[in-house]
């Protein structure tokens, strides 16, 4: 009698140790679906995704947020000095000032080590693939056949970007005297429509953004060894136990794919929206 009674209860703690460990993914669901909204992180001037309220991840967001019959809280904040850093203050912590953490996070690489560096999410659903591009104005560059052909130019880039760092190490740091420095892509490309710049390095989607395939700045490919050529996907991030809604906002995206709906926001901002 003293064994069964035994192995009974190591089975039916087994049995609760297991259920324990099923139901934190269906009750952060339940906890999402009883606030009744969807809290988004996106990064704050970052145009076209996200910048005064306005872009295609804003539009993401909402989109989301209806096809879960959610209404939508946004959460903009200032990217921090690195990847760590955000995820930690907007998905599985929040910050010490007391803003977030949110359901999910958006525009975040699908980079494998970036998973492994930071256990405590969750990083899925690519939903676009981004590249860094040049844009040259025709009348200034007006032949373009490598990277060389920018020599002596007035080159623009964002500060801490992946475009600055490649271009600003290139050949020893050969156009370093030549690069200036913006706060934003957005505000370099300006500089470069009003003719203050000769070229601008930034990603494919700032640049669609601002000239909409004006011939008179060409898109150029530009070859770096430290650069990605096929670029990286962005995704999204939630908090690792948060399985059910990851599930989800996997489901929401796969069916605005399908439907043509998320080709259809990126294309309302100018930007070509590229399968991951």
């Amino acid at each position: 009698m003293s064994h069964r009674i035994v192995r009974f209860c190591r089975d039916a703690a087994a049995a609760l140790a297991l259920a324990c460990a099923m139901l934190p993914a269906q009750a952060d669901w339940n906890k999402v679906q009883q606030s009744g909204a969807l809290k988004v992180a996106v990064y704050s001037e970052f145009a076209p995704f996200s910048d005064h309220g306005a872009g295609i991840d804003i539009d993401l967001a909402e989109a989301l947020a209806k096809k879960l019959k959610l209404r939508l809280t946004l959460l903009p904040f200032p990217a921090g000095e690195n990847l760590g850093d955000d995820l930690r203050n907007m998905v599985w912590k929040g910050h010490y000032l007391g803003y977030g953490p949110a359901d999910v996070l958006l525009h975040v690489p699908v980079d494998p080590h970036l998973m492994a560096d930071n256990a405590k999410v969750q990083i899925f659903a690519p939903y676009h693939v981004e590249t860094v591009r040049l844009v040259r104005s025709a009348l200034a560059v007006p032949a373009y056949d490598g990277i060389a052909a920018l020599a002596g130019k007035r080159i623009g880039v964002e500060k801490v970007s992946i475009a600055a760092m490649v271009l600003l190490g290139e050949d020893n740091g050969r156009f370093r005297d030549n690069v200036r420095i913006f706060p934003t892509a957005a505000a370099a490309l300006e500089e470069l429509k009003a003719g203050r710049l000769d070229a601008v390095l930034a990603n494919r989607s700032e640049i669609e953004a601002v000239f909409r395939g004006d011939p008179a700045f060409p898109l150029e490919q530009a070859v770096f060894q430290r650069l990605p050529r096929d670029g990286w996907a962005v995704g999204m991030a939630v908090r690792k136990d948060d399985q059910d809604v990851a599930r989800q906002l996997q489901a929401a995206v796969n069916d605005m794919r399908e439907n043509g709906e998320l080709q259809a926001i990126f294309a309302r901002h100018g930007v070509r929206m590229v399968q991951p």
